[in-house]
């Protein structure tokens, strides 16, 4: 199994967070203080091997609106979703 998403990251500003390769019990916490450490406008390209809801709402309460979540690919065993910074 690759530990990259298939999907690249083409565009300034946008990183990549590959939860797949993150322990499990530290993912959500790594996973917050990514998204803290981002400037506005800057965006996380998350990829992981499943579609990681309750995490949104986890990111949705803490974050609000200042997080967008976009779905890039949602192929079984590679989920990816943009995170987005609102300025």
């Amino acid at each position: 199994m690759s530990h990259n998403c298939s999907l690249p990251v083409t565009s300034e500003g946008v990183y990549p967070f590959d939860a797949r390769g993150v322990a499990k019990r530290f993912r959500h916490a790594a996973i917050f203080g990514a998204l803290d450490a981002l400037q506005p406008g800057e965006t996380m390209r998350f990829c992981n091997d499943h579609d990681p809801l309750p995490l949104l709402s986890q990111i949705e309460g803490r974050f609000g609106a200042q997080v967008k979540i976009n779905y890039v690919s949602r192929t079984p065993g590679e989920i990816v979703i943009d995170f987005l910074v609102a300025r």
